[in-house]
């Protein structure tokens, strides 16, 4: 039997996944825009009407990727916070959990603020922002936790800093992909993150 016959009678929620971990690596190897339903067939060994009978357009396969990065960024970044002693802590093993995660699948960023996947349409503009707003929402109610127990700064704006701390990640990363194996993520982001850190923290007059 050969590896196509037994790809075609794999269960649909397993084809889809597989399809979806596809579309993730070619994105990291050849670029968001760059990647076609017939990169992603032959990437599995199968026909383009295979991908197509799980996932109707492109569009779609974009979704349930976007759908996956969700589930388990939150998945790992809340998993972080649960073994944390105080909001503070929660933060920074948050992010460093992050830039771990996204170590190992750099495609991520480029796909969360893809310009092109903004522009194709609505849903997929409102998931990506979703994400987003749903994850700076989590830093900014760990923030004001640590207002409460004055470990920052109280005149912290929480909503802000949880921008910056989002855009920090972004930064990083973009600025690892310019410069190459001459810098790395986890690297880049230790030096960083007390710097952020120094920002918000509570001052020695702040009483």
């Amino acid at each position: 039997m050969n590896q196509e016959v037994i790809k075609r009678r794999m269960p649909s929620e397993e084809r889809q996944s597989e399809i979806v971990r596809v579309a993730i690596h070619l994105a990291a190897e050849k670029g968001i825009d760059s990647v076609t339903t017939q990169d992603m067939a032959d990437a599995m060994k199968v026909t383009q009407g295979a991908i197509f009978k799980h996932f109707p357009t492109k569009d779609d396969i974009w979704l349930a990727v976007m759908q996956w990065i969700r589930g388990k960024l939150m998945t790992v970044v809340e998993k972080a916070a649960s073994e944390a002693t105080d909001p503070m802590d929660a933060i920074e093993r948050m992010f460093f959990a992050h830039i771990t995660f996204i170590g190992k699948h750099p495609s991520i960023p480029r796909l969360l603020f893809s310009e092109m996947l903004h522009k194709r349409n609505s849903k997929l503009r409102d998931l990506i922002q979703e994400i987003i707003s749903g994850y700076e929402g989590k830093i900014a109610g760990l923030l004001e936790m640590a207002k409460d127990q004055a470990l920052v700064a109280r005149e912290l704006d929480s909503k802000n800093a949880a921008v910056l701390y989002i855009g920090m990640i972004q930064g990083l990363f973009m600025q690892v992909s310019i410069f190459g194996g001459k810098r790395t993520l986890l690297e880049e982001a230790k030096k960083t993150f007390p710097i952020y850190l120094h920002g918000i923290k509570k001052r020695s007059d702040d009483l």
